[in-house]
């Protein structure tokens, strides 16, 4: 801001400081009295509200969205406007004759030079800020890809899935086969299709559904699971993983020491937006022993989800009653 200020006050003062001994009155308002100044002032005012308006008003809400024809619209608009007020200062604060046809001629120029100078301005930042959100999220992938990945299925989980293959296949029970089926696709969906940019939600919500059922095994009736994954209404893209830290968190610490262990999952997508809620019990007197990848799937998908949907994602988590409570929206388009 202070850069900001220092040259708008540099350009506006051009006129004093290049010309500071010329005898031509026109030219020279602070020569004209403090009527004429103050005029002076508040039209450079108008002019700098006239950058900053178009900057981050106008060019987002038109020209960001490939409207020219609403943005040509727009600042034509706004020059007639700016013509009136220019019109109003000059007649309130100057005794001097006023010439419409010149005042517009002169007017033009210097709307043009203010649109032109905030239209690149607010595109050059744009794309700065869209450099670094990229280099900033191409480092994030290298410093918490393993980290990331090691928190999303614990070796502990993994165990007893095993363990619980084992006693079915002691037993020569019906589930192993389809609980193996389960397990392969979960591991071929982490070591192969993670590497995607972008996965179908279709896709996603089947990897969330091999975990939720072998977990379903683990626990069987001492866990009492809803879930409710409803299809899509059309084909969406997802970053892949963006969802299970919330429900493997939810298994880590809405079992165990938990009375009544209940989990609640829910997943819609429809006119764009995804929303996804899991709700579980927990005991606010249990103290675990952390590991060292405790909390890093949830601070991990925080992140994820700040560097690749910005605003378009809200995130809130909750405590209420002995419930944890994760309620995640994104604007998938």
């Amino acid at each position: 801001m202070l850069i900001h200020a220092a040259v708008w006050i540099l350009l506006f003062s051009l006129p004093f400081l290049l010309n500071p001994s010329h005898d031509d009155e026109s030219r020279r308002p602070q020569r004209n009295g403090p009527q004429n100044m103050l005029a002076y002032i508040i039209g450079n005012c108008l002019w700098v509200t006239l950058f900053y308006l178009n900057a981050y008003v106008l060019v987002p809400r038109f020209l960001d969205k490939k409207k020219f024809l609403g943005y040509l619209a727009a600042i034509t608009v706004v020059f007639g406007f700016y013509i009136f007020l220019g019109w109003v200062n000059f007649i309130l604060l100057r005794n001097e004759p006023f010439n419409i046809r010149i005042h517009i001629f002169l007017s033009f120029f210097i709307y043009l030079f203010m649109i032109a100078t905030s239209t690149a301005y607010k595109m050059i930042g744009d794309r700065i800020k869209a450099d670094r959100i990229a280099k900033e999220k191409e480092t994030e992938g290298l410093k918490t890809e393993l980290s990331f990945l090691r928190s999303q299925v614990s070796p502990h989980f993994m165990f007893n899935v095993l363990n619980n293959m084992v006693s079915l296949a002691r037993k020569q029970s019906d589930q192993l086969e389809p609980s193996l089926i389960k397990l392969s696709s979960l591991m071929r969906y982490m070591l192969y299709e993670t590497d995607e940019e972008k996965v179908s939600l279709e896709r996603e919500m089947d990897y969330l559904q091999s975990y939720i059922d072998l977990q379903q095994q683990r626990f069987g009736k001492k866990v009492k699971l809803k879930v409710n994954l409803r299809e899509a209404d059309k084909q969406y893209q997802i970053e892949p993983m963006l969802l299970i830290p919330f429900v493997e968190n939810a298994f880590k610490h809405g079992t165990g020491m938990v009375e009544n262990a209940e989990i609640d999952i829910e997943l819609k997508a429809e006119k764009d937006i995804l929303q996804f809620s899991v709700r579980n019990m927990y005991n606010p007197a249990s103290k675990e022993i952390k590991d060292k990848t405790s909390g890093i799937g949830l601070t991990n998908v925080k992140r994820r989800l700040n560097l690749l949907y910005s605003n378009r994602q809200t995130l809130m988590i909750t405590k209420e009653n002995n419930r944890f409570i994760v309620d995640l929206q994104i604007h998938l388009n």
